[in-house]
């Protein structure tokens, strides 16, 4: 199964650190085991040059732990290019010359999303779990009645079953109106960092929302696609060039939002993106969470398929309550087959030694996290606990570490008849 003998390559444990402002130091991430950090230049606009002097800036920080900067995440792509819009093909040119500039600083690992407006999306940041952490729910009851009522999306309501459609207009009339502020506000805002920057005093950030989505009146998904094709194809050969592997995450949750078309949630839909370049260089994050969010979607079959044009893994689980519904579970324990999936990504780092590949290292992350704890004291983006996190990559390196041992052992049994 392994062939005459097993390589070693353990899969190399990073940690998303939100810059400067981290209330989580990069001296504490080297303290609990971080080899390699995921970040990006958070103050740059999407669209803008990262020029050398500012990804140096924050590599030297992070090389002064004694870390590497692993990944970047994200090198954002504007909403000019996903609209093909008049400044798209300077946008484009801009997002090379970043990735040219990476490479001289020897990053090599680019994840972006092509997801319009919005980035994920939860419905309730405080989701209390039954041993009392919290974590974040997707429910599309209350998505929809965010659409349809606080929203108010002309032509909303044909987005949804009847089902749904009633017991929305039930649940928002039992909310107050705090809650109805609060829900807004986070899926606009709390968790879509680019829109809270753009708010002015003259324009509430729901108006705001309004009018970015009323941008992608007249886009469907095949329109979208072909943005995305002509996207790809202009940046894939640079990276190409220069070293550099993109990597694509998929849409979150995985299916289309408010009228938006969506295109990175099936294992078709990731067929088509891979057609668009034949190139390895054009690859994707297998992130097991927002694919799973699917329902009858398996992360397991994304890595069969896909396996070799995977670049970077986020790990977490979900939990589905029904269809509509799922909650992040934590790490290990959920809807994903974890262990197949870690056994799989070991087993493709085998197959790329074999092969001779440049890319043996295949960075991971943990990807969110529930509060527990001291969490509940101490600031973080949603989804981002310190201690949840961390109790995250315990379960997941003893995971890696099982598996590891089962296939030497089991090489070491097959050399030895």
């Amino acid at each position: 199964m392994f062939g005459n003998h097993y390589f070693k390559m353990p899969i190399e444990k990073t940690w998303r650190w939100f810059g400067f402002n981290d209330t989580v130091t990069l001296r504490e991430l080297k303290q609990i085991g971080v080899e390699g950090i995921v970040t990006s230049l958070h103050h740059l606009k999407p669209g803008e040059i990262w020029e050398v002097a500012e990804i140096k800036r924050v590599q030297d920080e992070i090389g002064k732990e004694g870390l590497r900067w692993s990944v970047v995440e994200s090198l954002p792509v504007s909403e000019e290019i996903k609209l093909n819009s008049v400044k798209s093909s300077e946008h484009i040119e801009n997002y090379k010359r970043s990735l040219i500039n990476l490479s001289k600083c020897g990053i090599d690992t680019v994840c972006y999303n092509f997801m319009p407006v919005l980035d994920w999306v939860r419905t309730d940041l405080q989701y209390r779990d039954r041993d009392g952490s919290e974590t974040m729910l997707f429910d599309l009851i209350t998505f929809a009645l965010f659409d349809i009522y606080i929203l108010k999306r002309a032509g909303a309501e044909r987005d949804y079953s009847s089902e749904i459609l009633s017991r929305a207009k039930e649940r928002y009339g039992q909310m107050n109106d705090d809650e109805k502020e609060k829900l807004a506000y986070n899926i606009i805002v709390y968790t879509q960092g680019f829109v809270n920057s753009a708010v002015t005093d003259s324009e509430d950030y729901i108006s705001l929302f309004t009018r970015a989505l009323n941008r992608y009146s007249a886009i469907d998904k095949a329109v979208l696609r072909n943005h995305f094709s002509i996207f790809i194809k202009e940046v894939v050969p640079v990276a190409e060039q220069y070293g550099i592997r993109l990597c694509i995450h998929p849409d979150d949750p995985a299916f289309p939002l408010l009228g938006l078309p969506r295109m990175a949630g099936s294992i078709e839909d990731f067929e088509w993106i891979f057609s668009q370049a034949a190139s390895v260089a054009n690859g994707f994050t297998l992130c097991t969470g927002s694919l799973a969010s699917r329902f009858g979607n398996d992360p397991v079959e994304f890595v069969k398929r896909f396996s070799e044009r995977i670049h970077f893994v986020h790990l977490r689980n979900i939990q589905f309550l029904n269809e509509g519904s799922f909650f992040e579970s934590g790490h290990i324990d959920g809807s994903v087959d974890m262990y197949e999936v870690v056994r799989l990504l070991l087993n493709e780092l085998h197959t790329r030694q074999k092969a001779d590949r440049s890319d043996l290292r295949l960075p991971m992350r943990v990807d969110h996290g529930k509060k527990i704890l001291s969490d509940f004291s101490r600031e973080s983006n949603p989804g981002y606990p310190l201690i949840g996190r961390l109790k995250g990559l315990a379960e997941i390196s003893g995971l890696i570490a099982g598996v590891e041992r089962g296939m030497r052992e089991y090489t070491n049994s097959n050399r030895s008849k």
